[in-house]
């Protein structure tokens, strides 16, 4: 048996293939939207992708679980709790089968959400691995609250997080030590609060090391596991609706995507994500345009500040990154959402000015700060004492809840999510001067650490 880790840093998740030498058959499970590296895998390894299995709906991916099944013939297994509405076989407890050698067993281990599984895979009779989905990480367990408006079987986090006391206690705890543990997402997940950046481990290790699994009981599993989630992006919902239905498949779908020539006339009203880097957009951008730019965490941000039922324009500074945000953006199923992508900037009569940051260190109480980055971070670790607390995700929405009194500044942790902030900040309070503290919020926070 070999089993392959796929990782997609952007959205720290991880998917697999195991393939069973002998029969030279591979199974997936979790895959992302894009299948050709799984294609790939199977070409140079010359074996034939016999199934798919999906540990859940995912809410912050789109997978290609019906593109691959169709394009193969592979047959997908879901639970038979998620109700979807493709054609499939229904895998919960109880149900196995066999490649090669190897057998996949399905486990229920409901808690992320009600329809999870895990998948354990024995080699001649002895557990090799465990697939736990988003039930368990490593260092840490999947959230229970992603659930409560979205999918075929809706839960509140409450009971969700009893049964994934009981998943974790029943389910996967007393599977042998040695049983590999793979999850679907790694550090930078949103689906947990403390994941490792390790990516695998051990039940024994877990055991040991997973503060989630230590002696507790289900009472205080339960309010440890609610408090300081995480927010919810905009797209968890939409998504996890898409994984149920089953997506378009990937490459036609970016090919659909309108492409504008440079200078085109945009439609007023029309949300424009403009992510060129932020010392460009300051100098001049389309009014109302918000600026995310191109990064690491793009997919993220774009679906945590745009809502899956707002059509936009995508800019870029060239092609190859326009092409690449794209191909992101189909990651998270929001390419149907682009009305136009195109690049440089459209028009360039809006600008922001410049934060002299030396006046603004001198004179803190002459400016009204506003602390972008969530809750569980403004609580903390402090860095301003007046600070008004807006996280970014709900930031278009509660803007004017900003007075307009003095000059505003924006601050996050790092100047990346300070960018998107005050472009949004400056569009919803015309007239008043917002200033972006961007990457000097770093010489703030040592001075506040040393306080």
């Amino acid at each position: 048996m070999k089993i392959e880790q796929f990782e997609d840093k952007g959205l720290a998740h991880f998917s697999y293939a195991i393939l069973s030498e002998c029969a030279r058959e591979i199974v997936l499970i979790d895959p992302a939207r894009d299948p050709q590296p799984y294609y790939d895998y199977a070409k140079a390894n010359d074996a034939k992708i016999v199934s798919v299995i999906e540990t859940h709906p995912h809410a912050d991916f789109v997978s290609s679980h019906l593109e691959i099944a169709q394009t193969t013939g592979a047959t997908i297994r879901v639970s038979k709790l998620l109700g979807a509405d493709y054609i499939h076989e229904a895998f919960d407890e109880g149900h196995s089968f066999t490649v090669g050698k190897l057998t996949f067993r399905a486990l229920n281990t409901p808690g992320h959400s009600p329809d999870s599984i895990s998948i354990v895979v024995s080699r001649e009779g002895k557990d090799e691995a465990v697939f736990t989905g988003d039930t368990l990480f490593i260092g840490d367990v999947g959230r229970p609250d992603l659930r409560e408006k979205a999918g075929n079987m809706t839960a509140k986090r409450e009971e969700l997080a009893r049964q994934m006391y009981h998943s974790l206690r029943d389910k996967l705890m007393p599977l042998a030590g040695t049983v590999l543990v793979y999850p679907a997402h790694g550090a930078g997940s949103l689906c947990g609060k403390a994941l490792s950046g390790a990516n695998s481990s051990t039940i024994a290790d877990e055991k040991f090391g997973n503060p989630m699994l230590r002696e507790m009981s289900e009472e205080e599993f339960v309010k440890e596991l609610l408090a300081d989630q995480p927010f919810i992006p905009k797209y968890f919902g939409y998504d996890v609706a898409l994984n149920k239905a089953g997506a378009p498949d990937y490459k036609p779908s970016v090919q659909k995507v309108n492409r504008l020539a440079a200078g085109t006339a945009l439609e007023a009203g029309t949300i424009l994500v403009d992510t060129r880097p932020e010392a460009e957009f300051k100098q001049g951008h389309m009014d109302g345009a918000i600026n995310i730019q191109q990064g690491g965490k793009f997919e993220t941000w774009l679906g945590s500040i745009v809502g899956p039922e707002e059509p936009f324009y995508l800019v870029a500074a060239d092609e190859a990154t326009l092409e690449d945000l794209i191909r992101k953006t189909a990651k998270i199923g929001y390419e149907a959402l682009i009305k136009g992508a195109l690049v440089g900037s459209p028009s360039s009569e809006a600008k922001l000015p410049k934060l002299d940051v030396e006046q603004f260190r001198q004179h803190p109480e002459q400016y009204t700060i506003v602390d972008i980055r969530n809750a569980t971070e403004h609580r903390d670790e402090p860095i301003f004492a007046d600070a008004l607390n807006i996280p970014l995700p709900e930031l278009r929405e509660r803007a004017q809840e900003i007075p307009t009194d003095k000059p505003v500044v924006v601050h996050c942790a790092g100047g990346y999510r300070s960018a998107a902030g005050s472009s949004i900040v400056a569009d919803a309070l015309p007239g008043t001067e917002v200033l972006d503290l961007s990457e000097a919020v770093k010489s703030f926070q040592s001075a506040s650490a040393q306080h």
